[in-house]
């Protein structure tokens, strides 16, 4: 099989392997030559596959993995850090991709309730001098 993990700046891997394990939203699995055409969505985890006896890993901010021709499987993620040691991956880089996604949610959520605020302000507003055609 071959296994491309790409970024949007890079391509990280790009190499022929024997199995892969990775894990989303539903938990691990595995993928071996011939699997199925398959898509799913991965989590913030890490991705190993197998090349010649040797196991190789990958630490993945998100992602999307696909399976198609029996032979290829593609990850495109907006990170991808590459390593020999699992538990520096599994300590270091997962732990700085999980607070990088914590700090993206409360941005978020304070970025809605500035949207919604301006939102309240806006109706107060025209409430005074709006009827009911100005919302139409």
């Amino acid at each position: 099989m071959r296994l491309e993990i790409i970024t949007p700046l890079s391509i990280i891997v790009d190499e022929e392997i024997e199995s892969l394990r990775a894990e989303d939203d539903s938990g691990s699995f595995g993928i071996l030559p011939g699997h199925a055409p398959f898509l799913t969505a991965l989590s913030i985890s890490i991705v190993s596959w197998r090349v010649a006896d040797k196991d190789r890993f990958c630490a993945v901010r998100k992602g999307v993995m696909t399976v198609s021709g029996k032979t290829n499987v593609a990850i495109a993620t907006r990170e991808a850090v590459t390593g020999d040691d699992l538990s520096t991956l599994d300590e270091e880089v997962l732990l700085r991709f999980q607070s990088e996604a914590d700090e993206e949610r409360v941005e978020h959520v304070e970025a809605m309730r500035l949207q919604m605020h301006a939102i309240r302000r806006m109706i107060t507003r025209l409430g005074a001098t709006a009827n009911k055609e100005s919302f139409r």
